[in-house]
């Protein structure tokens, strides 16, 4: 039997850290605000055309006309350290987390 992965904290108190699972591209609205706070760099912005066609965006020239809209992605989970800032920041609740197993 597995045992969730946690940390005890240096007051002695126990923390189960939850890393990104999944997110709702159908709830996105391609704010980038989950972008700005994640500090390992496990998300990108990108475009999605009329066919569903991922296309990534220029964010110092964004030509808006390539794509129907902007939705983030979970680019580098591998990088995530469980501290869910993208989900608390998120006005869409798109995120989902996990607990991993030790």
């Amino acid at each position: 039997m597995s045992a969730t992965f946690s940390i005890t904290m240096p007051s002695g108190a126990t923390w189960t850290p939850t890393f990104v699972a999944a997110l709702d591209e159908e709830k996105c609205i391609g704010c980038g605000r989950c972008f700005k706070v994640c500090p390992r760099g496990v998300l990108e912005l990108v475009g999605l055309t009329d066919e569903g066609e991922r296309i990534s965006v220029n964010l110092d020239d964004d030509d808006d006309e390539e794509y129907e809209k902007k939705v983030m992605t979970i680019a580098h989970q591998e990088l995530c350290i469980g501290c869910t800032a993208c989900s608390k920041i998120c006005p869409k609740k798109c995120y989902s987390h996990a607990a991993a197993l030790a």
